[in-house]
């Protein structure tokens, strides 16, 4: 689950490196992504001064969150063609704006960042935009691992799957790029 997928498509870019290279082999691929849904009126970025008023904001937004999907499917369904990798690609999209990033690897691991809000200036067609926006450091993204003994992070892991499934099966629908 992220907001626009950037640090996502950022993150598959060395495995599919490395797909390429010959170094990793996966026998299948499956990646479903939670997005936020292009008709709501999302948390950020918003305008400072007219929160109500950010419609070139939200084309924008919309334009990177659609770029960065489309990237990364491209990326992962060139494997099917270029390797015979087995790839399955599922965006959806949520009612709410994420305010953390969640990435869930195999079963075992997850990856995990809270969206920080700040202020910042954005040009838009010409325009100066005061706005707030969130965005994640990935530097600070927190790894969780599962492992034998039920700890922590076993118990993160989990939860995380349970969350992100109930999400996936209920609030979200399918995913209009257009």
């Amino acid at each position: 689950m992220c907001v626009t997928g950037q640090t996502l498509a950022l993150a598959i870019a060395r495995p599919v490196q490395d797909i390429h290279a010959g170094r990793i082999r996966p026998e299948s691929i499956g990646v479903r992504v939670l997005l936020p849904s292009r008709d709501i009126s999302l948390a950020f970025p918003v305008s400072v001064e007219a929160p109500e008023s950010d419609d070139p904001l939200h084309s924008q937004w919309l334009i990177q969150r659609n770029t960065n999907a489309n990237s990364l499917r491209t990326a992962l369904l060139s494997l099917r063609r270029s390797h015979g990798i087995d790839v399955q690609v599922s965006f959806r999209a949520v009612p709410f704006t994420p305010m953390a990033e969640l990435y869930l690897i195999n079963g075992t691991e997850a990856l995990f960042a809270y969206c920080m809000v700040s202020r910042r200036e954005e040009t838009i067609d010409d325009t100066l935009h005061d706005v707030f926006d969130a965005s994640t450091d990935v530097s600070l993204q927190r790894r969780f691992n599962s492992g034998e003994a039920l700890d922590n992070d076993t118990v993160f892991v989990e939860q995380s799957h349970l969350w992100f499934n109930s999400i996936w099966e209920t609030v979200s629908a399918d995913l209009s790029f257009y």
